[in-house]
């Protein structure tokens, strides 16, 4: 069964609503009111204690208790685009999986999608919380008995982060050194942090290698770089297996179809280009903004390394399979090709069949000419390699979801 919890400042009983043989909490629901009728208050006292003296009340679950070959790992963030991608992957693969999420970015429809595929007990968790709310987060890890953690939960668009922020340095940088505390106390010694390329800044060279000189150039990757500076200072006295994965632009979605991008509708206008392409060709915008033509590249257009998620994915396991006691592992997740915006928006009207029309803008505060890996590195020490490498064919594989999910999980949830 997929356990659904919620976490808060201050605690409260977890309301469910039973969907199909399944208790889904609801995480907008406010606290009720104590109800005014005195018998109803009384009845509802004696059945808390009554639950609570029932001795199955406090029965451990699966997910409380360490088991000898399986691993269980906490995926923050694992509601989102990325993090559920990789929970489906773990889920694949045999690992037990928790997923925490505030669903600020998040679908729950996604979390169904997963509870539908693995419904068997000790399978999958649902819990409902902020990571910057410190005390539920040291809830959560000392109930739960984790092996590892994939920390995916963040904010994660360049333009919307030079408009807030703070917002960023909080959810990025405040909300990991939360992690990592918790972590340190529960002595949970395994961390797969999801970084970004954006933490190198505009480099004068490429390919981007490891040791190129990390120079950020907007508040998200300033704070993402603050947050691996904090792991790694924590790392030198601590025995933490640690892997950092920076990686490029995501773009695709599960090869079957289960699970796709499905951002907020107010944050169109700073999500990823190939969200907002598929936006022009549903008609649901006019068209698409190309923001700067005026760059050093060929075309004159932004030239980015474009990683399907389910190669991305695959890094996260074979990081997390790699990871040794006292070892830090840094590696580049990307294709090791630049593709301009062009060209990336001449795919996209291949993969989608649409005519899309396309106005040119001046630039985007934050953004950077070109950026692209050197992949060597993840080459030669994880055996990893991009897979899925041809963008207009990526593109479809996203767009065949979109057309499928016009209003993203909505459908799916609505009920909840």
């Amino acid at each position: 069964m997929l356990n659904f919890s919620r976490s808060r400042n201050q605690p409260r009983p977890n309301r469910s609503h039973p969907l199909g043989g399944m208790d889904y909490a609801d995480p907008k629901k406010k606290s009720g009111v104590v109800g005014k009728i005195l018998l109803a208050a009384g009845l509802t006292a004696l059945c808390i204690l009554m639950l609570k003296q029932s001795p199955s009340f406090n029965t451990p679950t699966a997910f409380s208790r360490h088991e000898e070959g399986v691993t269980h790992v906490l995926v923050t963030g694992g509601a989102g685009y990325i993090g559920s991608h990789a929970a489906l992957r773990l889920l694949k693969d045999n690992y037990r999986v928790t997923i925490v999420d505030n669903l600020s970015r998040g679908n729950l429809g996604a979390v169904k999608v997963l509870h539908g595929l693995f419904p068997e007990p000790g399978r999958l968790q649902f819990i409902y919380a902020d990571l910057g709310d410190s005390k539920a987060v040291q809830k959560i890890f000392s109930e739960n008995a984790f092996d590892a953690v994939m920390h995916f939960a963040a904010v994660a668009y360049v333009g919307e982060s030079t408009l807030y922020p703070l917002k960023y340095y909080h959810n990025i940088t405040s909300n990991t050194l939360g992690v990592l505390e918790a972590m340190a106390a529960h002595n949970v010694n395994t961390l797969i942090y999801s970084s970004t390329c954006a933490t190198y800044g505009e480099p004068e060279k490429m390919p981007i290698t490891e040791e190129t000189p990390q120079l950020p150039i907007n508040p998200y990757g300033k704070a993402k770089k603050m947050a691996e500076d904090i792991i790694l200072d924590f790392h030198k006295n601590s025995d933490m297996a640690v892997m950092i994965l920076r990686y490029f632009n995501v773009i695709g979605s599960d090869p079957e179809g289960r699970l796709g991008e499905a951002p907020r509708p107010e944050l169109r206008e700073h999500g990823r280009i190939s969200g907002a392409c598929f936006d022009a060709a549903h008609g649901i915008t006019n068209g698409l903004m190309v923001r700067g033509t005026d760059y050093k590249t060929p075309d004159g257009t932004c030239i980015r390394d474009y990683i399907d998620v389910t190669d991305l994915v695959d890094a996260h396991v074979k990081a997390l399979n790699k990871a040794k006691p006292g070892h830090v592992g840094i590696y580049n997740v990307g294709t090791g090709k630049g593709r301009s915006v062009k060209e990336f928006v001449e795919a996209c009207k291949k993969a989608t069949g649409a005519p899309i029309k396309v106005e040119f803008l001046p630039r985007r505060p934050g953004d950077y000419a070109e950026v692209f890996s050197d992949r060597s590195k993840i080459l030669r020490e994880l055996n990893w390699s991009a897979q899925y490498t041809d963008l207009e064919k990526s593109l479809r594989v996203a767009w065949r979801w979109q057309k499928s999910h016009p209003n993203g999980y909505s459908s799916s949830t609505a009920s909840i």
